[in-house]
């Protein structure tokens, strides 16, 4: 039943990342649509933007399933679960009915991990082209994650003897562990 609800190939895949969680392995990375099913990946240009709802669909059924999965395990507030691409998408359709790219605004998911904020956080303006409230840079994003996971944010790596910072000086957003 629980294979069921988790749905397809990418559910099967974070049903495996669960199972891995309950083992301590620390990190997991599970990537969507590996096969392409609908022809193009979310990389939706041309054709493919015909067939991204199956992608939206099963995306959902797994994410929600683990989800729950994990909240019902008692492991949810010690696993901080990520969605997040490269990029967003612009609301209109360009010249080969796709949706071209972004870099101004987009959406990234983060649940568990100990965050205690519910819902969403920023705004953007009607076309989703502008943020018009609580920006949240790529260094605060990784900040915001590794302090979730416990992680000194402020450290650096090292290449040799240079040093490397680990999130560019972001700082955690403090609205999500409120």
């Amino acid at each position: 039943d629980l294979r069921t609800r988790y749905g397809g190939e990418f559910g099967q895949r974070c049903l495996l990342a669960r199972r891995l969680v309950e083992r301590g392995v620390r990190f997991i990375e599970v990537s969507h649509n590996l096969n392409f099913i609908n022809g193009a990946g979310w990389d939706v240009h041309n054709d493919g933007i015909l067939k991204q709802d199956g992608l939206i669909r099963e995306l959902d059924t797994a994410f929600s399933t683990l989800i729950t999965d994990l909240e019902s395990r008692r492991l949810l507030d010690k696993t901080l679960l990520v969605i997040t691409s490269e990029f967003g998408r612009p609301p209109e359709f360009d010249s080969g009915g796709g949706r071209g790219h972004q870099g101004t605004a987009f959406t990234c998911v983060l649940a568990g991990g100990g965050l205690r904020h519910r819902g969403a956080y920023g705004e953007t303006d009607d076309l989703a082209r502008k943020v018009v409230s609580h920006p949240v840079s790529v260094p605060d994003f990784f900040a915001t994650v590794h302090a979730s996971l416990g992680i000194d944010y402020t450290k650096n790596l090292y290449d040799g003897d240079r040093p490397v910072p680990i999130t560019d000086g972001g700082r955690p957003i403090a609205a999500l562990f409120a």
